[in-house]
């Protein structure tokens, strides 16, 4: 497998004659919803179909460039580019030079990623289930909240509607004071009023009695205990989520230079990520590979320096936890499910100082499962359970859920 780029990938293998057809037209119903999850699970950080956010906009694709030459740019755009193809190269230099990360997709699941943006060709950005827009680009998933993925032009009229009834309330209020006083004015003009009109008439509103009263007490009790408890509520379940955590580092590292411009790959700093359970932290050597040459008189650099000459490690503070009763295998996820990094890190290589980008709740981690296609290609392992799943569910892409991901044993034991 190919790690050319910032996230993991696969090299660019022989496009069989066939592809062709399915990407032009007449592709199946199965096809075009197991497109609509990978295309979530893959492409929404980056690219709508019918809008240009980050990358260019999808819709035409199949139109503009053959199927021949679309598999072998997603599988590994580096390599495309570094063979001098034109198109490539401008669609590279067009987004400033800004890599596109490889993906370990089979020839098959990119043309049903095709033939889903085929489908959706033309619908309001709004309307394309998970896309990003402009709207939603800052969102912890690529998606925006139900609101406003639902019914974002609904809840505007609604906001316009309960503002419009407000300020009517509110000139009706002030009319009706303005007739009051006027009809008071007129009534004090008259002779034939008796003492119980006039002490009517003349009475004021006790405010202090107002305020004095149990029943204001009470209500106004109550809803501070309300809020209160609420309040209470929301803290106590916002116990361990740090989803926005950008603690400040003991060296100002930035991966927009070195894994955006410099287009370092992830796995050279955290060695492990594709072969262990953790993603490791990089030890002073590896960054004395480049930085014994460069930029030796940098500040933040001889930081480093001294941190090797009292053979101390480099206090790096920890921003992705997880509670010790979930387990978590990083490799399992970027080499055998072939998921990029920003999967669950976000944009990392526009990020100058590192942030949590998603909740890593546990509904977060199941959402994926749920929504994400196993690779059961080529493994004889899921052959009776895909037959078992096609039965039962025809026309349902085999998820990670399909195949027991979702119950509790498989992250608590």
């Amino acid at each position: 497998m190919s790690k050319a780029g910032v996230t993991p990938g696969a090299t660019a293998g022989a496009t069989p004659a066939t592809a062709v057809a399915p990407a032009a037209g007449g592709a199946d119903a199965a096809a075009i919803q197991a497109g609509d999850a990978l295309f979530k699970a893959n492409c929404t950080q980056c690219h709508a179909i019918n809008e240009q956010v980050v990358g260019p906009a999808l819709g035409g694709i199949s139109k503009r460039r053959p199927i021949t030459w679309i598999i072998p740019w997603i599988k590994n755009s580096s390599k495309l580019i570094a063979s001098g193809d034109e198109y490539a190269i401008a669609i590279n230099n067009k987004f400033q030079k800004q890599q596109m990360p490889s993906f370990g997709l089979s020839d098959k699941e990119i043309i049903s990623i095709v033939a889903y943006i085929t489908s959706q060709e033309g619908q309001p950005a709004a309307a394309v289930a998970g896309g990003v827009t402009v709207q939603n680009a800052g969102s912890t998933d690529g998606k925006a909240s139900d609101a406003s993925a639902d019914g974002a032009g609904a809840g505007k009229y609604v906001d316009i509607l309960l503002i419009a009834l407000v300020v009517v309330l509110i000139v009706m209020v002030v009319t009706l004071i303005i007739i009051g006083n006027l009809m008071k004015d007129v009534l004090r003009g008259r002779k034939d009023l008796d003492g119980r009109d006039n002490e009517i008439l003349e009475q004021r509103f006790d405010w202090g009695k107002f305020y004095r009263s149990p029943v204001l007490r009470g209500i106004v009790g109550v809803v501070f205990a309300l809020v209160l408890l609420y309040e209470g509520v929301q803290s106590v379940m916002a116990v361990g989520l740090t989803q926005g955590y950008q603690p400040t580092q003991p060296i100002a590292f930035s991966h927009k230079l070195h894994a955006g411009t410099n287009q370092i790959n992830c796995v050279y700093c955290h060695t492990s990520v594709y072969k262990g359970k953790s993603a490791n932290i990089p030890s002073a050597n590896i960054c004395m590979n480049c930085h014994s040459q460069i930029k030796t008189e940098s500040p933040e650099i001889k930081k480093i320096y001294r941190a090797i000459e009292r053979k101390q490690p480099v206090q790096w503070v920890r921003i992705h936890n997880l509670p010790d009763l979930a387990y978590f295998n990083h490799s399992q996820h970027t080499q055998v499910a072939g998921l990029q990094c920003q999967t669950c890190h976000g944009p990392i290589q526009n990020m100058e100082v590192v942030y949590q980008y998603s909740a890593l709740t546990m509904g977060w981690c199941i959402n994926c499962h749920r929504e994400s296609p196993l690779n059961t290609k080529g493994n004889a392992y899921y052959d009776n359970l895909v037959k078992l799943h096609d039965t039962k569910n025809a026309g349902a892409p085999f998820t990670v859920s399909s195949n027991g991901g979702t119950e509790c044993s498989k992250c608590h034991y």
